[in-house]
């Protein structure tokens, strides 16, 4: 199967781009929380 191609503005990809780092990094964040909620090392604030 052939891949297909698209073309996109240079600006357009360089958002999506960001976007791509944006939620790596949140899902870093993510992980690393529930890995701190799973051992103990939180505490609640009210």
């Amino acid at each position: 199967m052939a891949a297909e191609t698209i073309t996109i503005t240079k600006e357009e990809y360089l958002k999506l781009k960001r976007h791509e780092e944006v939620d790596q990094d949140f899902l870093n964040q993510l992980v690393s929380s529930l890995e701190d909620i799973k051992s103990g090392r939180i505490k609640r604030v009210c």
